[in-house]
């Protein structure tokens, strides 16, 4: 199954290039994946009474078309791998406009983590069960080694080499 949410592009939705913005995409897919989740009844209050919040630990994009102020653009929510007791998940987002013309395309992996103890955890079964929904017969299955195939990786340095 396939999740779609619309929005209308804002004048403040748009950059110097008088299209929307790089910061506009990743806000869309957010409020996108939060639509989901409170139609699929784990929205931000039932979130805080399980104690557990979603976090994305990676995401890309691609652009292939413009989109300009006052156009309707669509965004979808897809589940593209999640690991087996849905702790980390990837979904993937596509833009379309009414047409069907396909603008963008983003992933996000991330992890349900314990408010608390913010540590990732593996989330209630009414999440797993809404998850379980949305994935297709071409759904990886995700585990923590896939968190090593991400480009970037923590490389700290010595404090005295931040020259301000």
């Amino acid at each position: 199954m396939t999740f779609y949410h619309k929005f209308e592009v804002r004048w403040s939705d748009l950059d110097a290039n008088k299209h929307l913005a790089n910061s506009s995409y990743v806000q869309y897919c957010a409020q996108a994946r939060m639509a989901f989740m409170t139609k699929e009844k784990m929205g931000v209050t039932q979130l805080s009474r399980w104690g557990i919040g979603p976090v994305i630990l990676h995401e890309r994009y691609s652009f292939f078309k413009e989109i300009y102020a006052d156009q309707i653009v669509i965004v979808s929510v897809e589940i593209d791998g999640c690991a087996e007791d849905s702790s980390i998940y990837r979904f993937v987002h596509k833009f379309y406009t009414p047409d069907g013309a396909h603008c963008a395309t983003s992933e996000a992996t991330g992890v349900w983590i314990d408010m608390m103890l913010r540590k990732m955890t593996t989330p209630p079964d009414d999440v797993v069960e809404a998850m379980n929904k949305y994935k297709t017969e071409e759904t990886v299955v995700l585990s923590r080694e896939d968190f090593k195939k991400f480009p970037f990786h923590p490389h700290n340095i010595d404090p005295t080499e931040l020259t301000i």
